[in-house]
Formats: C-alpha cells, sequence, structure tokens
C-alpha cells in the first residue's frame, strides 16, 4: 500500500486565527478569536487552552457531520 505523500487538507478544515494587539506570544500570552471559515463560527479566547479546546471541539463536531463512503 502506498500512502499519499502530500496530506490533503479538505476546505472545511480552514480556520483563521487573529491575535489581539495585547496578545504577546513569546510570553505564552495568547489573545484573540479563531473563526471557522466555511461557517463563519467562531470563539474569543484569552488563553492558548481555551483556543485548543474550541479548535478540537469544533473540528470533531465538523468531522462527526461529514458523510462517510456509505452515503
Amino acid at each position: 500500500m502506498i500512502l499519499n505523500h502530500l496530506p490533503i487538507f479538505p476546505a472545511a478544515g480552514r480556520y483563521v486565527v487573529r491575535l489581539h494587539q495585547d496578545a504577546r506570544p513569546a510570553e505564552g500570552r495568547l489573545i484573540g478569536r479563531i473563526e471557522h471559515v466555511d461557517s463563519g463560527d467562531f470563539a474569543d479566547f484569552a488563553t492558548s487552552q481555551r483556543l485548543i479546546d474550541w479548535l478540537t471541539q469544533h473540528a470533531a463536531l465538523l468531522k462527526d457531520d461529514a458523510p462517510t463512503e456509505d452515503e
């Protein structure tokens, strides 16, 4: 079996992360907004953990809503 060495990134997986002017990434201070490009769903975050948590939950919802090969 040969795996595709170039991963395919579906359009449904596009997100934009915007950092607030008060964010200090070098100090571990992330403040901003994450938005799902296709749906417009978004969340504001004040910690990196909140950013990761929202992204994980949102991506899981998209995965659950994706059609299977049988559909």
